[in-house]
Parts: structure tokens; sequence; C-alpha cells
């Protein structure tokens, strides 16, 4: 029997997992890292974190699964997008990576949407977004020229992750052509486009190949099978940003359907049958998925980590019941939540958090709570939070919709797909059913897909996503609530139009 195995790196911890040629997981396994935030707005993490985390979950998981590891046939890996590393000539790493979630390069995203180049039709013709590689990059450029100067190459955690395997270096396509602006179409970088806010010489320092997801890059080197406890011949594909390795896990492979990736923030990935830009959205990017298919995504900054904010600040006394009760914080705060009416009695909460990334490419907002009575409990503040968020997401799937791509059903994964009222929620404000996967954590197994091509298990992606991805369960959305909701998504949306100059002028002031 064939195995596969998938390693995840999400935002604050990784998870590996060990699956059949037919998609069941035998065991999983996952280690945190840590965050280093040494001013507001920064985001940092050291790679040494990463690959001892990396090591003791695949460690892990073998020893739990009890296969053995000539049994495991090939792999790939999945991480967070534009979280930038910079490395000398002989791959060291020169400073600590600049997270995705670093927002500390607003100015530098200012001055390439200043630029009004053809290539931001990849973001809708709107604002650059300050989480992308050129913005964190000519933040470093200007303000850490040493670091520059001396960096030979300037990659992503995925790039390094995939040198530390097989010891190529190489960009994946999923990564470089919706955060680095990659020309998909034309198969080249812009050069136009970089030189246009003065970044022309960053071309120099990028990796040389751009690979496809699954695109076999080589085995395993002789020091990371040892590290790692894997054979030397374990066969490693190409991989690419977790989200998008997730849709692959979800089985979103045709215009159909729309991936729908939770977790830390929201993310929107559909396929469309032809090439679409549209104001407010991402995309489209040609082959980075599937031949032939163009995707398109939306997203959401602050998601799952405004409820962990909330519940880490403000559930004490809920997380001191839940622990009277052998439950979880989340148990307690969903069932409360449900006995409430939509609208949790006249609380809105506007999700901008840590700024909006579609459909305003906007990181100068901030997240608001209005209504607070003194009748409110946390229970509806919670409420509020979810529905704010589902509110959100449906903001996005209208720009879809008004882009021509209206995808008939949503499947979902991540720690959203973990709470009922939750998944309910998003059904009920976006009209559409949500469909559970069997295996709810669609990065890993979209990384397990990836070695499953590569490896040669299966012809394609679509092969292999066909014969490795189930459906368990279809939520679907109930239509009179739907209409309830939309009274209160209308308020939803004017709170940001009617009151983002005020935002922006009390943000920049609180920053001074």
């Amino acid at each position: 029997m064939e195995y596969l195995l998938g390693i995840d790196m999400g935002t604050s911890s990784v998870k590996t997992g060990i699956f059949d040629r037919n998609g069941n997981p035998a065991a999983f396994c996952d280690a945190s890292y840590p965050l280093y935030t040494p001013k507001s707005g920064w985001a940092e993490q050291k790679v040494e974190d990463w690959w001892s985390a990396i090591c003791k979950t695949v460690h892990g998981v073998v020893k739990k699964s009890g296969i053995a590891v000539s049994d495991i046939t090939g792999m790939s890996v999945d991480t967070t997008g534009c979280t930038v590393l910079a490395a000398d000539e002989n791959m060291n790493i020169l400073r600590p990576a600049l997270l995705w979630m670093d927002t500390r390069a607003t100015e530098e995203a200012k001055l390439i949407s200043a630029t009004k180049d053809e290539a931001l039709k990849q973001n809708g013709g709107g604002n650059a977004s300050v989480e992308s590689m050129p913005a964190k990059i000519m933040w470093l450029k200007r303000h850490e020229p040493d670091v520059y100067k001396k960096a030979a190459y300037v990659f992503e955690c995925v790039d390094w992750l995939m040198f530390k395997l097989t010891g190529e270096l190489n960009a994946s396509m999923v990564n470089a052509a919706p955060r680095w602006y990659y020309d998909s179409y034309g198969k080249r970088w812009p050069t136009g486009f970089y030189k246009a806010f003065g970044m022309e010489d960053v071309l120099e320092k990028f990796p040389e190949r751009v690979l496809k997801l699954g695109t076999r890059v080589g085995k395993l080197t002789k020091e990371a099978a040892k590290e790692l406890g894997l054979s030397e011949n374990m066969i490693v594909g190409e991989g690419g940003l977790d989200a998008f390795v997730g849709m692959v896990g979800l089985g979103v492979v045709d215009s159909e359907r729309l991936a729908l990736i939770t977790g830390t923030s929201h993310l929107l990935l559909g396929l469309s049958d032809k090439e679409v830009h549209f104001p407010g959205m991402w995309g489209s990017y040609l082959d980075v998925i599937t031949p032939g298919r163009h995707m398109i995504e939306g997203g959401q900054i602050s998601t799952g980590a405004i409820v962990s904010w909330f519940k880490k600040n403000f559930c004490a006394n809920i997380e001191a019941e839940a622990e009277k009760q052998g439950r979880t914080v989340y148990d307690l705060l969903n069932e409360g939540a449900e006995k409430l009416p939509i609208g949790a009695e006249g609380l809105l909460v506007l999700d901008y958090f840590q700024g909006n990334r579609t459909p305003y490419a906007d990181p100068d907002v901030r997240g608001m709570i209005y209504g607070l009575s003194l009748n409110h409990t946390p229970y509806h503040i919670y409420r509020a939070m979810i529905e704010g968020i589902c509110y959100g997401t449906n903001v996005i799937m209208e720009v879809f919709k008004g882009a021509g791509v209206r995808p008939k059903e949503i499947y979902a994964a991540g720690g959203a797909a973990k709470s009922r009222f939750w998944l309910q929620t998003h059904a009920d404000v976006c009209g559409l059913p949500i469909c559970l996967p069997r295996v709810t954590e669609a990065p890993c197994l979209g990384s397990a897909i990836l070695g499953a091509v590569a490896s040669g298990l299966y012809q394609d992606i679509e092969d292999a996503a066909k014969n490795m991805v189930s459906v368990d369960e279809v939520i679907e959305p109930d239509e009179a609530v739907h209409e309830q909701y939309m009274r209160y998504y209308e308020k939803y949306k004017q709170c940001y139009l009617e009151s983002q100059g005020w935002m922006h002028d009390v943000t920049n002031f609180l920053l001074e």
C-alpha cells in the first residue's frame, strides 16, 4: 500500500499527516512555533523554529501511524503565503521572516498602488496589498538596505522549505502569480511593473524557475532524510500557499465549486473557465491549480483571529464553567449564541480588526462593535462577531457574482468547519450549501495529493483529487433565515462605506 505525507505550515503551528492513496488519513501530528512581534503591526518568525517543529511532527506522525517509512512514496508541503525571506549566496537566512500578517509595508504598498501599472489588474486594479511580496521586499530595501544588498536570494517560506527538503530553490507558481505579480499568462516577470516603483533589481534575486503545483522537484537530500527520519527515496512534489493547496484538498478543481479556507483569516478561492479581472477581487491567474483554468480569490484578514482574541480576553467566566463541565469554551459560546435572535439584539460587528484585504484593500481601517448596551452579554458579542465575519464573506461573494463567477456550492475547511453554528450562519448568509469533506484538514491532504501526483500514483491533480477527496455532509441554507440576514447585511456594508474617511483619520491619528 502506497502512503503519502503532507506538511501544512500555518501561522502558529505545523500539522503533518499521512494518507493512503485513497485519501484516508492514517495519523496526524502537530507542533507550534513562536510568533515575534517586535513592534505594533510587525509579525516575524524564525526558520529554525519552523524546522524544529516540522522534524518533531514528521517523527511523531510516523511513530503514531506505525507505517514503515519505505511505504511512504511521496510528499509535498504548503505554507503561509507572503511570508518573505532573504538569504545570502550560501542560502544562509539573513533575518527573521516577514510573516504574511505583517503590516509594516503600508507606505510601500501605497507607492506601488500609485504606479497604476497594468499588472495591478491582478488585484482588481485597486490598491496593492500590504501583505504582498513586492511591498515587503521594498520595505526591506528602504529600511534595512544592508540586508537587502547582502541578499543573493529573495523568496517565500514554501521555497525555503522545498530547498531544505531537496536542495533545489524554485518559486511556486501558486505563490508567484497571486503574490509576486508573476504573469502566469505570458509566463514571465513583469519587468516594467517592478521598474515603476524602483525594484527591478529584485528580479535578479528571485529563484530562476517557477514550477506548477505537484511538479516533481526531486528526492529528499541525505541530510533532510536523516533529520526527518524518512527515506532518501522519498519523492517531493512542488508545494505552495496553504489556502491554494487547500483547494486541492477540498476537491475544488472546477468552476462549480468555491473553496472557503478558514483559520486565522478567511480565503475564498474559485476557478473560472475564462480570464477575468474585476474590481474588488484578486485574479485571475492561469494554470496555478489545474491546467487551462483561471483562479480568482478574495479574503478577510481577521476572522478566526477575532474569535480567538475575544475568547482570550473576555471569556474567563465562560472558560471556568467549561472546565467544570469538561467541555470547551467554544461549545458554550456556540450554545449561548444559538439561543439569541438574528442580529444579536442590536449588535453589529465590522470585522476589519487588521484592515480589509478584499474588496477594499484598505489597511487603515479597524474593527468596530456597534450597538452595545447594558443588556448585552459575551454571547451577544460572540454571535455578532460570527455574523459580521459571515457578512464579510458575502461581500466577497457579491464581487465574484459581479465578475460572472457563480459557484453552486461552497467547500469549507479549517477552524470554522468545527463549528456547526458558524457553518450554518455562513450557509444562511450566503444562501449556498456548505459541503464538508471527509478530511477537514484540507491543506494537509492537498499536500499529500501533490505528493501523489509527483510520485506518479495519479496522472494529474484532477485525477488525484477525484480519488482522494470525498464529501461527508452538506449543510443547506434556510431561505427564510437568509432573507432576515439580508436586512442586517445591508447595514454592515453601509458601515464601511459611510465611515471609511473617519476611520482613516482616527487610525492615522492614533498611530502617530
